[in-house]
């Protein structure tokens, strides 16, 4: 079936424009550092809470859990300074593994068996892999660029 080439000067579809920056450089910034510390401490309470199976809160399970938010930031902000440079696979690659790994303590922390862990971070982490790289596919040319 044919279909009509578009006439010159036509508009391009609302999907290809670019949409428009609400928020300040400055609430951007202030988001950079709050979004890994507000998700490191969601973290490292929810592996403490899992880690102590609802018994009581001690001065151990608190380390552990600032331990465990403090690791959780640090890789957080890892990835995302480094997985953008990446092509588009190893930037998949990469949260996948952050979000499997992730995955996986948390559940190992739940009382599950190790090779279980291992199992269910792996797959979290394949499902990740198949929803990141279909986002970067269609969002960046082959070099990693952003498409406008």
């Amino acid at each position: 079936m044919a279909h009509a080439a578009p006439a010159p000067g036509a508009r391009t579809p609302a999907a290809l424009t670019p949409l428009p920056d609400v928020f300040s450089a400055r609430t951007h910034r202030v988001a950079g550092i709050v979004t890994p510390v507000v998700l490191g401490l969601i973290y490292g309470y929810w592996a403490a809470a899992n880690r102590r199976s609802g018994g009581e809160i001690t001065g151990w399970n608190l380390l552990f859990g600032f331990v465990t938010a403090a690791v959780f930031m640090i890789a957080y902000v890892g990835v995302r300074a480094l997985a953008p440079h990446m092509r588009r696979e190893l930037h998949a690659i990469v949260w996948a593994a952050f979000v499997g790994a992730a995955f996986g303590f948390l559940y190992s922390e739940a009382g599950a068996a190790i090779i279980r862990s291992c199992v269910m971070g792996a797959v979290i982490g394949a499902v990740t892999f198949v929803v990141m790289f279909y986002r970067y596919y269609t969002h960046e040319d082959a070099a990693g660029h952003r498409i406008r």
